[in-house]
């Protein structure tokens, strides 16, 4: 039986404090991996700035979906080390504290997960706020950029690195009203593919995530109606779950994917298919 085993490696997932974050830090917890969750939102800050950060982050301070340090403490339970960061990742500054942090308490940065990205500017083109497309490339292509860069010297010095970025099919497809959204997702496989190239001779490989329908706490926040058309438009006629995510970027991460980079793999339970 074939089993992935993530032991002695540390992971650093971004945008771990709900959704797929986290789902992603628990599972490569469970692999064996010890996992820091960096988020804009951790429970014992006052979230007094949560405003700044659009109203998806508002929503969740103010229904209490925010689980940085409760996800940690999970992973802590089974046995791993872990832990929850404060860091905004179109901030350079912070994210070169963070990742010298878990390289100074944890001892290395092997796992990269980009998944902090907004998902709450929505508009047809002349609807586009300015601001909000300028915010949506900083957190999804630029933030992404920004912790890429900033753990790349360790992955190179160590000579083994994962780093899996997580795009949409609204990137490959295109997304009605999002065109900040998939500009950026669609960035990000531009990257992932350039990452790939430059980390192949020093044992980095990077990979991207292309999810469809997957209900998480923002897709519930969505429109039912559109939900639902959604899903009827997806080949399996449910959204996926989670978890369905972060099984595929366990084993991306792991020694049984070595030879796979470069690659943007579809979980979407085949919204991409000519479905009718």
């Amino acid at each position: 039986m074939i089993e992935i085993d993530l032991s002695g490696r540390v992971a650093l997932v971004t945008g771990g404090s709900r959704g797929l974050g986290r789902a992603d830090a628990l599972t490569l917890g469970r692999a064996g991996a010890d996992v820091v969750i960096a988020d804009i939102q951790v429970e014992s800050d006052s979230g007094e700035d949560a405003e700044r950060f659009g109203p998806m982050a508002q929503a969740a301070r103010a229904q209490g979906l925010v689980y940085s340090e409760a996800t940690a403490r999970e992973i802590s339970e089974l046995g791993r080390r872990s832990a929850a960061i404060k860091c905004d990742v179109t901030d350079r500054e912070q994210v070169a504290e963070t990742v010298q942090r878990v390289v100074e308490e944890f001892g290395a940065v092997d796992i990269l997960v980009n998944n902090a990205g907004t998902l709450d500017h929505l508009g047809q083109l002349s609807d586009q706020v300015p601001e909000l497309w300028e915010r949506d490339l900083r957190v999804n292509l630029t933030g992404s950029f920004n912790c890429a860069q900033a753990v790349w010297p360790h992955m190179k010095e160590r000579g083994w690195g994962r780093i899996v970025n997580m795009a949409s099919v609204a990137g490959t497809l295109g997304g009605f009203g999002q065109a900040s959204y998939s500009a950026t997702k669609a960035g990000l496989l531009g990257l992932t593919r350039t990452l790939a190239l430059e980390g192949a001779r020093h044992g980095i490989t990077c990979n991207a995530i292309v999810p469809g329908v997957i209900g998480t706490e923002a897709f519930e926040f969505g429109n039912p109606k559109m939900n639902e058309r959604m899903v009827q438009r997806t080949a399996m006629r449910r959204a996926g779950e989670p978890q369905d995510v972060a099984n595929a970027i366990a084993f991306l991460c792991s020694d049984l994917a070595s030879y796979i980079t470069g690659v943007g793999l579809n979980v979407s339970g085949g919204i991409e298919l000519f479905t009718f």
